[in-house]
């Protein structure tokens, strides 16, 4: 099923009644109101005034919820998540830990001819020549050792919005925040079902630095993104002022998880399809297939 992506981005106190999220606001005419706790799948905690209590926070994490939590500029700082995603999960993480240099470069390159594959189909729907990327796509190598994931993001951002003088970086200016958060968005749903599939999010197939928590996450998200810079684009294209974070782009931003993506040809929500994505991952681990699903834009 679908899950519910809720962003709470005024002060509230959070609490839970028979397996409901319940919702009291502090001022007196706002209504409680619920949701069940089954149905959520991503929950947003940005206002440094909500007030969440831990019997809540323990039902979220068993039904694997992604709880992201803002810092005081608003932005996307950390992401709750259980220690036991999956029955098999102490099996899994040693073929994941097991898996062969030879595997993960193959992975890493499966997973680079994807991502240029979908920014060259994005281009192209924007009208914008892409056959360099198509034949970069084709042309990766195990483990990516001739770098086409850089060359084609030189190319890639260079021409994606149509922008004079847009650089891609992420203390740059706008509209580089609303990627910034909609990747942090995107990263959240990604170590979920990471940890649903019962693996462990720190440990990559590419990424290894020791500092960060979620390499894996940062390894897989990476064809996704894509849909994240649809997103920035639609609002581009709208005429809506974005050079300030408002809670109206956070709220096209938070349209990412289901977003209808295709994956295996069929359509699919964007989170449903990355546990599609991850699940296929651990099977590559185990040896059951080669190949890790991803989506084709």
């Amino acid at each position: 099923m679908i899950k519910r992506t809720l962003f709470f981005s005024n002060p509230a106190y959070l609490s839970t009644k028979n397996k409901q999220l319940v919702i009291n606001y502090p001022e007196e005419d706002k209504v409680t109101k619920t949701v069940p706790i089954e149905d959520i799948g991503v929950l947003v905690l940005e206002n440094q005034q909500i007030t969440i209590t831990n019997g809540l926070l323990s039902k979220l994490i068993k039904n694997k919820a992604a709880i992201i939590n803002c810092d005081a500029y608003h932005l996307p700082v950390s992401l709750l998540q259980p220690l036991v995603g999956h029955s098999e999960q102490t099996e899994r993480m040693r073929q994941q830990l097991n898996a062969s240099i030879p595997l993960t470069k193959n992975l890493w390159q499966q997973t680079i001819s994807a991502k240029i594959k979908n920014q060259a189909k994005f281009l192209e729907k924007r009208e914008v020549p892409a056959h360099k990327m198509h034949k970069w796509s084709n042309e990766v190598k195990s483990g990516d050792i001739e770098n086409h994931e850089s060359r084609a993001a030189v190319y890639y951002w260079k021409h994606i919005f149509n922008l004079e003088r847009f650089n891609r970086n992420p203390k740059g200016d706008a509209p580089n925040q609303l990627l910034n958060y909609g990747y942090a968005i995107l990263r959240g749903i990604t170590a979920r079902a990471i940890v649903s599939s019962g693996m462990f999010p720190s440990v990559g197939i590419f990424h290894r630095n020791k500092y960060n928590a979620f390499c894996l996450a940062d390894d897989i998200m990476e064809p996704y993104r894509v849909y994240v810079d649809i997103l920035v684009n639609d609002i581009i294209q709208s005429g809506e002022p974005y050079d300030e974070m408002t809670t109206s782009l956070k709220m096209n931003l938070l349209q990412l998880p289901a977003m209808d993506v295709i994956i295996d040809g069929n359509n699919s929500p964007l989170m449903v399809a990355m546990s599609r994505t991850t699940n296929s991952l651990y099977e590559c681990f185990a040896g059951v297939s080669r190949k890790v699903l991803y989506p084709v834009f």
